[in-house]
């Protein structure tokens, strides 16, 4: 008995020897202890600033926000992990941490470029006008946040800017199905699409051949009094525009002129937004 007790204590010994029981089975590594937060946070910076690594430099700054999440250091980190999935190019990663910052510091003098961020990852993936323009819709919900809830802020005019071009993006793509629609002499399916960018899209550049368009598929209808309008709402407030011209010898060719209907859903989309004319009439493109 005495024996087989002896032959045991070297056995328990070496199950109470941690690394030792890993190293003889060959079992995952120890455990490191945690590193200081400043030293993986300037860690981060260095991998950033210096070596350009941005995907080395955000999981320095995560591993910050996972040994030591309680910290200053760990809410500065997930800003900075954010900024750097968005600078290397790794949009839903940058997305994910920045929501994950507004979540727990809303509050915080960072969140308004947070929300930024989402914004701005949102709007680095439009697609082309040929495609589904999801993350369109959802970089300009993201930016008007930002102008929203951080009018004053730094980042609100460059999300303004980014807005206008989100929207101009959704105009070109009503514009480009409509000319599909009317080049397949779908001329309600053309208008429909039209009307889109005449009552949401009034400020994009889409909008003159909008009326145009309108113009265009209300004449091949025989609504003369629609198209008359459109003509019209089209010179009162775009009298330079080639497209007005356009406009203008389609309903001259009809044996109408451009007149305006105030109660049709175009001058009423133009008054909506404080622009529009103060006559019925309009005169001739030159």
């Amino acid at each position: 008995m005495l024996t087989r007790l002896v032959l045991l204590i070297p056995v328990l010994a070496l199950l109470g020897g941690c690394s030792m029981w890993n190293s003889f089975f060959g079992d995952k590594d120890p455990i490191l202890p945690d590193e200081p937060a400043d030293r993986l946070y300037n860690e981060g910076l260095y991998l950033m600033n210096e070596k350009n690594d941005f995907k080395a430099s955000a999981k320095k700054f995560e591993e910050v926000d996972r040994q030591h999440p309680y910290s200053e250091w760990a809410r500065k980190s997930l800003i900075m992990s954010a900024y750097a999935y968005y600078s290397a190019g790794q949009y839903d990663e940058s997305i994910n941490a920045a929501k994950r910052y507004i979540t727990l510091h809303p509050g915080s003098s960072d969140a308004a470029y947070a929300q930024y961020l989402i914004g701005a990852s949102y709007f680095d993936q439009i697609p082309d006008i040929s495609r589904d323009q999801t993350r369109t819709e959802r970089a300009i919900a993201a930016l008007e946040e930002v102008t929203r809830k951080f009018p004053n802020t730094e980042y609100a005019e460059s999300a303004r800017k980014k807005i206008d071009v989100g929207r101009d993006q959704l105009a070109a793509k009503e514009m480009d199905v409509g000319r599909w629609y009317l080049k397949k002499k779908d001329f309600i399916g053309a208008i429909n699409r039209f009307k889109v960018v005449v009552t949401q899209y009034q400020r994009t550049r889409h909008v003159e051949e909008a009326l145009e368009r309108l113009t265009e598929c209300y004449m091949a209808l025989g609504i003369a009094m629609e198209a008359q309008t459109a003509a019209a709402v089209l010179g009162h407030n775009f009298p330079d525009s080639p497209w007005y011209k356009d406009a203008y010898k389609l309903v001259k060719s009809g044996g109408v002129e451009p007149r305006e209907d105030k109660g049709s859903w175009m001058s009423k989309a133009f008054r909506a937004i404080g622009i529009g004319s103060k006559n019925d009439t309009v005169g001739a493109a030159n």
